[in-house]
């Protein structure tokens, strides 16, 4: 018996499918574009994909980074609130709708899904790609600026993926407030570089004033134990690479690491993790050294040997995001 087709793989293949027939080397310089406009300051008056070539591009360029890293996000809430699944969705700022693929690779079941961008050629090429996805065939994709004049209707979910670097800092605020009030968990991801997580950290803010309860990564709803300007909070995911893929992205290799800052927020009772490993562990010999956010607001770091028994063999599998103990 075959195993089932996972959302990774229908996604990647409805990608190839859909830009097969795009030459590499127009491709490579879409790209090169999009990447100057995403690392640089974008009015919110200018949406950076601007016609069919750009969401062509980037759908090829930045869709399968950001349905690993929404993906290892809402892993990390859902472990934190077992038992439950989001009976609406709304994607907010989602372009081509990864955020959307990631709700579904996490919890099973239909649920209306709305994908609100103010990007038309985004939500038409994300809705032909959605198509190859049964949990999103009946999604509505619907052009809405994204600031401070957005409102959003009652839902369980909401997500904010990659959105707020493009905001000033009053519509960013306008849209995690709008976030709030609207449902029963948000979970907002940003880059994983300095700025990123500081954006995040001011969303976190936010959401803990609106009643909050930060599920991951913290194992608490207090302060951040990371100083500004000495450190970030960021996590990896493992982005495998069709050859399509490569070509695009001018790489070799057949896997990309995405570095990416999250938090998922909710107003539904949370089992937060009791620490958070927040580094890549390091495998020395007979120890594990395992950098840990824990829930008295500290960052520590823990040696577990050995003599730990089956605590050690853990330490040796624990990625960098996972809780800890297991």
């Amino acid at each position: 018996m075959n195993d089932p087709v996972t959302p990774a793989e229908t996604l990647r293949t409805a990608l190839a499918a859909l830009l097969g027939g795009l030459p590499p080397r127009q491709a490579a310089g879409a790209v090169e574009r999009l990447i100057g406009k995403y690392r640089g300051a974008t009015p919110t008056d200018a949406p950076i994909l601007r016609d069919r070539a750009d969401v062509v591009a980037y759908a090829a360029y930045r869709m399968p980074a950001t349905f690993e890293a929404v993906r290892s996000a809402l892993d990390a809430f859902a472990d934190a609130v077992p038992g439950w699944t989001p009976q609406g969705h709304t994607d907010v700022g989602g372009g081509t709708g990864a955020a959307t693929w990631a709700v579904t690779a996490t919890w099973s079941g239909d649920r209306p899904v709305t994908v609100l961008d103010w990007a038309e050629p985004a939500l038409t090429l994300g809705k032909e790609i959605a198509a190859a996805n049964p949990g999103l065939r009946n999604a509505s994709w619907r052009r809405a600026r994204i600031g401070s004049a957005l409102t959003l209707d009652a839902t369980d979910l909401v997500t904010v993926s990659y959105v707020l670097n493009e905001l000033t800092v009053p519509d960013r605020a306008a849209l995690v407030d709008a976030a709030a009030s609207a449902a029963q968990a948000v979970v907002i991801v940003e880059a994983g570089t300095p700025d990123g997580y500081a954006r995040v950290i001011e969303a976190r803010d936010r959401l803990i004033g609106a009643g909050f309860r930060i599920a991951a990564p913290c194992p608490h709803s207090a302060a951040c134990p990371i100083v500004p300007g000495e450190d970030w909070c960021h996590f990896s995911a493992r982005v495998s690479r069709s050859s399509l893929h490569r070509q695009v992205k001018g790489g070799s290799l057949p896997y990309e690491d995405e570095k990416f800052s999250y938090v998922a927020a909710t107003r539904l009772p949370v089992e937060p993790a009791p620490a958070r490993v927040v580094r890549r562990p390091q495998i020395r010999k007979g120890q594990v050294l395992l950098d840990l956010c824990e829930t008295d607001e500290h960052l520590r770091r823990t040696t577990v040997t050995k003599r730990h028994g089956d605590l050690y063999k853990a330490a040796r599998d624990a990625s960098w995001g996972d809780p800890w103990p297991p």
